[in-house]
């Protein structure tokens, strides 16, 4: 049940429910001792010395394939242990680290990671190899071998535990022996990077939210955040774009999307009141803020006016959404102001897309592009508050790039050539607005 804080939902107990945790421990343990090294360091060396930045991607796409790695002294066999991993995650219907390819209605051949070198192959093929373009794309691939093992938290008794070690990789991941690279930060942020992408069966997405559901409320509140800040993006995207300003396609086709929205706004919601009552500081509140109209933007009425059909098996977690909604509405309403997008800075309510790990591997591509990594990851793009002007203004940098490599590369929707990352603040601004006045009619 919700907020029941136990974080257990490991079911039944046994040899093969033991093999299972201690898949999960060995495999972190793996790749702890990878990431602490200078194992990836010395192969982006190595990729470096080939005779272009093609060859160099074609180096790193061997072995990310075969999941091996050697340089110097230091060797990572992985194969077995992401195998195994792999196997159990598509067994519950998800696949973390492979794409869907819609055009021929299956599984990619290649790994998410793999096809992101073959794109900047396609574009800086003949450029010299750089190290720090090969290194942001090693890391890349290691970000997606700790989603799977994310996925895989809930093999173990404490889940929500499981995830801190999982979030305490990401730090190794990011730390000093990698490339400067900023992804993520925390493991359930990886959980919505590993299943952000369109999936033949929606049972993997229903399995994830009661599992969350269940998770202690540190936990719980992370994969909220994030999850309520992505489905704004992605359903602002889809009724810009994929749906043509249809909301009833859009809540017809989204079966998998609302419930998860509500999760993300109901806890979110909670967490609001629970900081109320522990006088916690602003830097506290505002992301709780923000992350709650940030939510409420694609489609208020199917939450404040006539709830979507999708949220009857949820009408509890609703009412008690709208209760607390109502009992602070007052107050909510000048802090949430403050967010509404305008034209400079950077405002994440302007920024809308298809599938959040698209935003992702703009960003990854970006910077291979520029050789350059940045301090720049996906939460830093979904909200929070900023450092300065310049820090806004990077973000806001990154924003309109992305924007632009998606209006190079576009995608057929709707028999329509869109690109499928926008940033936007008149769009932005126009979303807030209506979900300000959704927010006021309330009686």
């Amino acid at each position: 049940m919700m907020g029941s804080g136990t974080g257990q939902t490991r079911i039944g107990h046994g040899p093969d429910a033991d093999r299972a945790q201690l898949r999960f421990v060995n495999a972190c343990a793996v790749l702890e001792s990878a990431l602490d090294s200078p194992l990836r360091r010395d192969v982006a060396a190595a990729a470096a010395k080939q005779k272009s930045m093609r060859h160099g991607l074609d180096y790193l796409a061997e072995r990310m394939r075969s999941h091996t790695w050697r340089a110097g002294e230091h060797e990572a066999r992985l194969g077995t242990v992401i195998d195994e991993l792999d196997r159990a995650t598509r067994a519950e219907g998800l696949h973390v680290l492979h794409d869907w390819n819609g055009k021929e209605d299956r599984v990619t051949d290649d790994s998410i990671a793999v096809d992101a070198l073959k794109f900047a192959a396609e574009h800086i093929g003949n450029r010299p190899a750089g190290a720090a373009a090969l290194a942001v794309a090693l890391d890349y691939y290691f970000l997606y071998l700790l989603a799977l093992v994310a996925m895989r938290s809930w093999d173990g008794d404490e889940p929500g535990a499981s995830l801190d070690r999982v979030t305490r990789l990401v730090g190794h991941l990011q730390g000093p022996h990698g490339s400067g690279q900023r992804f993520a930060n925390d493991a359930e942020t990886l959980l919505l990077i590993a299943t952000s992408h369109f999936e033949p069966s929606e049972a993997g997405y229903d399995r994830l939210l009661a599992r969350a559901r269940a998770l202690p409320e540190s936990n719980r509140l992370a994969m909220a955040l994030t999850h309520a800040q992505a489905m704004g993006g992605h359903l602002r995207f889809g009724y810009e774009v994929t749906y043509g300003k249809d909301f009833k396609a859009m809540r017809d086709d989204n079966g998998a999307d609302y419930p998860w929205l509500l999760f993300g706004l109901a806890e979110l919601m909670d967490q609001y009141a629970r900081n109320k009552e522990r006088d916690a500081p602003s830097a506290v509140r505002i992301p709780v803020v923000e992350g709650l109209i940030n939510g409420l933007t694609p489609d208020p009425a199917s939450i404040l006016g006539r709830p979507v059909s999708w949220f009857a098996p949820q009408q509890a977690e609703l009412e008690r959404f709208l209760a607390t909604l109502d009992e602070y509405r007052a107050e909510l309403l000048p802090a949430m102001e403050v967010h509404r997008p305008r034209d400079h800075g950077y405002w994440p309510i302007a920024l809308f897309f298809n599938f959040s790990q698209n935003v992702l591997k703009g960003a990854v591509v970006d910077a291979m592009f520029r050789e350059a990594p940045a301090p720049i990851g996906l939460n830093e793009m979904f909200g929070g508050e900023m450092r300065d002007a310049a820090d806004a203004e990077a973000r806001a940098a990154l924003a309109r790039r992305l924007t632009a490599y998606a209006r190079i590369q576009p995608d057929t929707i709707r028999g329509r050539l869109s690109p499928v990352i926008v940033y936007d603040p008149v769009v932005g601004r126009q979303h807030f607005g209506g979900a300000i006045r959704a927010l006021k009619s309330r009686t």
